[in-house]
């Protein structure tokens, strides 16, 4: 089956490492401002999700999530997480590590679209 997003093994590296310092976490792709449009990685219970959240799927056993309004603009595009040198967004777990998590992007094929799993509304 088709996903809306995956990650590298070195993105599923560093989220098991996080997973175990920081317990249950989540991702939610950043809209903008202060460190631009970047997936931030959070501890579960301090990131409260709304109903204009959606969720693309799952990486490393951790939900990612992002607004409703940005997906609009990325419904077309697979996301695949990864990592690369530098610091994190500021309130993003992996930003001590000396990595920080990178949005990687494509064109879905039309046969592709047409045979992704609805999405997901957070409660």
């Amino acid at each position: 089956m088709n996903t809306r997003v995956s990650a590298t093994e070195p993105a599923i590296e560093l989220i098991k490492t996080l997973k175990a310092q920081h317990g249950d976490v989540i991702f939610h792709q950043s809209g903008g401002c202060c460190d631009g449009s970047a997936p931030m990685l959070f501890p579960r219970h301090e990131f409260p999700l709304g109903g204009q959240d959606v969720k693309l799927g799952e990486i490393g056993g951790v939900p990612f999530y992002m607004s409703k309004s940005q997906f609009t603009y990325w419904e077309h595009t697979h996301l695949t997480i990864d990592i690369v040198k530098g610091n994190g967004g500021m309130f993003s777990l992996e930003r001590p590590t000396g990595f920080r998590f990178l949005t990687r992007s494509r064109l879905y094929s039309d046969e592709e679209f047409a045979a992704l799993p609805p999405i997901e509304y957070a409660e």
